[in-house]
């Protein structure tokens, strides 16, 4: 048989390599899928009572500029590196996978966690940014 596919009358089985592809692929989205469900600036909520919202519209823009000296990049690379190390050490001594795979699944897993540990402290560098300015961060 292979790594060809079989055909039924129901149509084609996937092979061992196709069904790891289709993990591999699902992995992906799920990480894509998590990193955007990251809470953005534009979800802080302040308690409004008594703020010039003009002015706080401008302290935003101010604290989102310090925000972005948050080295999120870094973080999902270096996410990266010690996902695919992991995931090899992983890989290599699992029963049915190997060390790239492992490596390949760990790094991915890196890079999401380094992303949305990287926005994840851009957003709290604004609230406390807004925090030093007087502003009621409610969230």
């Amino acid at each position: 048989m292979g790594n060809h596919a079989v055909r039924t009358s129901r149509g084609a089985i996937p092979t061992k390599d196709d069904r790891q592809k289709m993990k591999f692929l699902f992995l992906i989205l799920f990480s894509l899928t998590v990193v955007a469900g990251c809470t953005t600036t534009s979800e802080i909520i302040i308690d409004q009572k008594g703020v010039d919202m003009s002015r706080y519209e401008e302290n935003l823009t101010d604290c989102e500029g310090y925000a972005e000296q948050v080295a999120v990049g870094k973080k999902a690379t270096k996410g990266a590196a010690s996902g695919a190390v992991v995931g090899g050490a992983i890989g290599s001594v699992s029963k049915g996978r190997d060390a790239g795979e492992g490596a390949a699944i760990g790094a991915i897993t890196g890079v999401t966690k380094g992303l949305s540990d990287g926005e994840r402290d851009k957003v709290r560098v604004v609230k406390n940014c807004l925090r030093g300015r007087g502003y009621r961060v409610l969230n």
